[in-house]
């Protein structure tokens, strides 16, 4: 077999994936905050691009001010020039000015400086005139005030305990071991190291580890430093002096509140349905984490990208929300003027390629709102029924579904409704609502979308009544009635994910809540 060197010329498709598509890419799945934030970057990177800015009607306000001088003018009347009082003679005595403003002058601004007020010759007569630059109060070249200075941050958890610490002991192995113990300390406020692991890697006694952690256990917010939630609520109850013997009996068992086996609760904190009802409600007053109150991130409202809004024959409007959309221009006689003095090849480079990265920025931000507009009426003409009627009427949807119907693939679809929200009359959404499997339908009939059907679980289980609890198979037995085929352990996952209690439980309950009535009427 020989080998031999030829030129061949092949014909083909193959997709480049350039710079200005991954961006169109990128920005297409990006939220409202990131894309804000990715245009923010290029508009200081880049020279050409410049912010939209709302125009601003002052047009208007400008004719009438000088309708307003006109007038002022004929009548014979010349309106003062803006701070022309600041070099004005006051050709009045000090007395008489006092007198006319019922005030002192020296009290009239007496923390600001920005005219000085001195008498003229050692006389009656007063000189407003502005202080020199440089002085005090109308420099621009004193240093200006910094408002930041004057913000507040938010304190955080660890810095609330150890201010704390510092007053509690002024030993400094307790300081130390306190300032291990609170740095070990979660979000939530529990202490996620045992008392051992932190006694061998500080090298302390455990005593003496245990004796700080109850120290520090007694700061603010009660409840901190706790090592579970049983002991996060002793701590709490404590606080309160409610920590009595058939208290602490109920803590020690909060798996059997879980389950709410209110007999195996009474039994063993030896009390009655009515003071088991007022245990379980001082219990639910408590705070299971009592350090989520510091230190908290900001939570983010979510900002529809879509409206949809009833149309006056019966259709619905899909329009974007134009606040939500940033809006860059291209400044191209800015680039026009600068590429001319441009001498270097260099410069002529980076001029061109910013020319290039900011037509390319526009054009994807155009074509990302096109896009999202299509799929989002594509969306609303599928789930026509629940902006009918609700939730009830959710149909199952697909992401292959609205591809097909509008020409797109699959993926795109997909980067389309991530991190994206629709505004209806029902509230804002998220695009990926939307999207539910599907439920068999009984006997033939139409599918259903699993949201509707965990909506229709949760109707029938809040409509029980106590002498009938629904229980899975019983669910399940009314769901196929309505048409729906659905299995007993779809229910049951649907009920979970919803927290609903099992039958069992739900029956314990309305067992408590009867009892504690009745008790209640009978001592009346």
């Amino acid at each position: 077999m020989s080998l031999v060197q030829r030129l061949e010329v092949r014909q083909g498709q193959a997709l480049v994936m350039t710079p200005q598509l991954l961006q169109a890419i990128k920005l297409l799945q990006l939220s409202q905050l990131d894309l804000a934030s990715y245009v923010e970057a290029e508009l200081e990177r880049n020279p050409l691009l410049e912010r939209a800015e709302p125009e601003l009607s002052g047009a208007g306000d400008a004719s009438e001010s000088g309708s307003h001088q006109d007038e002022s003018h004929a009548d014979g009347f010349e309106a003062p020039e803006p701070d022309s009082w600041l070099s004005t003679e006051l050709n009045a005595s000090r007395g008489e000015i006092e007198g006319d403003f019922d005030t002192r002058l020296d009290n009239v601004f007496p923390d600001e400086a920005p005219v000085q007020a001195r008498e003229a010759g050692g006389g009656d007569m007063l000189s407003l005139t502005p202080p020199p630059y440089g002085s005090a109060g109308g420099s621009f070249d004193a240093e200006a005030p910094d408002f930041e200075a004057s913000l507040t941050a938010e304190t955080s958890l660890r810095d609330h305990l150890a201010s704390q610490l510092e007053l509690a002991t002024r030993d400094p192995a307790e300081r130390l071991i306190g300032g291990f113990l609170i740095d070990a300390v979660d979000e939530a406020g529990y202490l996620r190291e045992g008392i051992d692991g932190v006694a061998e890697r500080l090298g302390a006694d455990p005593a003496l580890v245990t004796r700080v952690l109850s120290l520090v256990q007694t700061f603010d917010p009660p409840g901190i430093a706790a090592r579970d939630l049983a002991e996060c609520l002793a701590i709490q109850l404590r606080e309160r002096d409610r920590f009595d013997p058939a208290m602490q009996a109920l803590v020690s068992r909060l798996d059997l509140v879980a389950k709410r086996d209110f007999a195996a609760l009474r039994r063993l904190c030896g009390v009655g349905d009515e003071d088991l009802a007022d245990m379980l409600g001082e219990i639910r007053r408590l705070d299971p984490k009592p350090g989520r109150a510091f230190g908290s991130s900001a939570v983010e409202v979510l900002v529809p990208d879509v409206f949809v809004r009833a149309a006056p024959d019966g259709s619905w409007l899909v329009e974007l929300n134009g606040e939500a959309l940033p809006r860059v221009l291209v400044n191209q006689s800015y680039y026009a003027r600068v590429v001319r003095g441009a001498s270097a090849e260099g410069d002529k480079a980076f001029l061109s390629e910013a020319l290039q990265n900011a037509n390319w920025l526009t054009r994807s931000l155009e074509q990302r709102a096109r896009t999202i507009l299509k799929v989002a009426t594509e969306i609303v003409r599928q789930q026509d029924g629940f902006f009918v009627h609700g939730v009830t009427h959710l149909r199952p949807l697909n992401l292959k579904t609205v591809a097909e119907a509008i020409g797109m693939h699959e993926s795109t679809v997909s980067r389309v409704t991530s991190n994206k929200a629709i505004g209806t009359s029902r509230g804002t959404l998220e695009m990926k609502y939307f999207f539910t499997a599907a439920i068999p339908g009984a006997a033939g009939m139409a599918a259903h979308s699993s949201e509707a059907v965990r909506h229709r679980i949760k109707q029938l289980v809040d409509g029980e009544t106590p002498a009938d609890v629904l229980s899975d198979d019983a669910l399940v037995q009314k769901l196929r009635s309505e048409g729906v085929d659905i299995a007993r352990r779809t229910v049951a996952k649907y009920r979970e994910s919803l927290r609903i209690p099992s039958s069992i439980e739900r029956r314990r309950e309305h067992f408590a809540h009867g009892s504690a009535h009745h008790a209640a009427l009978a001592l009346r």
